[in-house]
């Protein structure tokens, strides 16, 4: 849950390339050992190592197709391809020879969901504290560490949330105890041993902010600053300051030594590491996007956001997403003015909403909150088709992540990842019958061949089964 401060495969992007004597005559470029040594570090030092399961020519053939932009196709045909989305269409499109073909009549055909708020793999299951890796509570910002260091790839929620979400993508996030908490990172929900074989390729990191309760709350209790939230802006604001004089130094080619928290956020006045801030107050979220505008990075989502339905207009003007829950409130006083028509009010408002999970069993279940969402919304008088609530699972997720060009959508050229389920996926009845990741099958319900076990759970009673 947010208010919990102790919960708070991506190909790494360029850190912050420190490009050397930008702007300067070649014959005066310093190459001293020093400059030399903050200049061409390795920009990739943890890339992704992840590569597709083997696939097979697929045909789902028969269902009703919500393709994850709003559109919804009826007795519609998917075609999946060297672990890419080849077509989609309806009865008429061909199939060619060599296909597998699946009878998908009655069923339903949507991409694979996306949770851009986990806290999988750092906050892992068994919930103990030896497992407990997702915050480090010991300053007020911490933009030097990457959650990926502290990914467990064998903790069981991740075929949970496969099994019973059709969880194909997600973002890992440091907790929410300090103001900048460090770098996310993306992952493709498969097994693997290490993390960087789950890191989602070309994907771009994205850096954990946090305002509100949480750190003055944390840092206030050890008499530090911040104790209030005047003292969050002052933090965060001197440190962005810092982060511009840095990001000056290295296009001057003037760096001396490397600085791990200036190259995360000069990374992000780059604008090639993404914004993900906790926040859930209206006020709170509207200083934010001044901040922004101050220091000239962008908010790409504010995540829990529960009073986001205040300010639609504003999200809107600033192309911020708004990941929020369905219906959850009160847990603490700035969670106490949700209210659970927030996801169709900010829809009218014409934002981007983004349903997230920031728990594992929530992640479990993101296609029903969507669901409670939808029925809010119709119940104040706004109709959202189904299709529609699916973009919120799906391709506007991908697009707070930045990996909309790649998946979220069934557009051909795309990632093969496809969940079918056995009814339609905003009822509570209904669950993936089978999940495909990069055109391979990942998961079918009635194979237990095709469910990830962790080396974790090998052994384990009841090892594999679905709950």
């Amino acid at each position: 849950m947010g208010s919990r401060f102790a919960r708070g495969a991506a190909l790494a992007v360029v850190l912050a390339g420190v490009c050397g004597g930008a702007g300067l005559a070649k014959d005066k470029k310093d190459n001293s050992p020093a400059v030399i040594a903050a200049r061409d570090f390795d920009k990739n030092p943890y890339p992704s190592t992840y590569r597709a399961y083997p696939g097979v020519p697929t045909a789902l053939i028969g269902a009703t197709v919500f393709d994850g932009e709003g559109n919804r196709i009826e007795r519609g045909t998917l075609l999946l391809i060297d672990g890419k989305v080849s077509a989609v269409g309806g009865p008429d499109l061909p199939v060619p020879d060599g296909y597998t073909r699946i009878d998908a009549t009655g069923k339903f055909v949507t991409p694979g969901i996306i949770d851009i708020h986990s806290h999988l793999g750092v906050y892992p299951s068994p919930a103990i504290e030896a497992n407990s890796d997702g915050n480090e509570a010991t300053a007020p910002t911490t933009p030097e560490v990457w959650a990926e260091h502290s990914v467990w790839p064998q903790d069981p929620g991740f075929s949970r949330a496969m099994a019973n979400g059709g969880i194909t993508t997600l973002e890992i996030l440091p907790g929410s105890a300090n103001l900048m908490g460090g770098r996310s990172v993306v992952l493709k929900n498969v097994y693997s041993r290490t993390v960087q074989g789950m890191k989602f390729p070309g994907a771009p990191y994205g850096l954990k902010m946090a305002c509100g309760e949480n750190p003055k709350r944390v840092y206030g209790s050890k008499g530090r600053m911040p104790s209030t939230r005047m003292g969050n802006f002052a933090v965060d604001r001197a440190t962005w300051i810092k982060a511009r004089e840095y990001r000056a130094k290295r296009d001057a080619g003037k760096l001396e030594t490397r600085d791990l928290a200036m190259e995360t956020l000069a990374g992000v006045l780059d604008g090639s590491i993404l914004v993900q801030n906790h926040c859930y107050r209206a006020d709170e979220m509207a200083q934010v996007l001044d901040m922004a505008r101050e220091f000239g990075y962008h908010v790409s989502a504010f995540h829990h956001a529960v009073e986001a339905y205040k300010i639609g207009d504003l999200l809107k003007a600033s192309d911020t997403c708004a990941a929020i829950w369905s219906d959850w409130w009160g847990f603490k006083m700035e969670a106490y003015d949700g209210i659970p028509e927030n996801a169709g009010l900010l829809y009218k408002a014409g934002a981007c909403v983004v349903i997230h999970s920031d728990d594992e069993n929530g992640i479990q279940r993101l296609n029903q909150e969507a669901a409670k969402a939808q029925g809010d919304a119709r119940r104040i008088g706004i109709d959202i088709p189904d299709a529609v609530v699916i973009k919120w699972l799906t391709l506007n997720g991908a697009k707070a992540i930045g990996v909309d060009k790649l998946t979220g959508s069934l557009v051909a050229g795309k990632m093969g990842d496809v969940v079918l389920w056995n009814g339609n996926p905003l009822s509570v009845y209904s669950r993936p019958e089978k999940v495909w990741v990069d055109g391979a099958l990942m998961f079918d319900s009635a194979n237990r061949k095709h469910r990830a076990v962790s080396d974790f759970e090998l052994g384990q009673p009841g090892e594999g089964d679905v709950k």
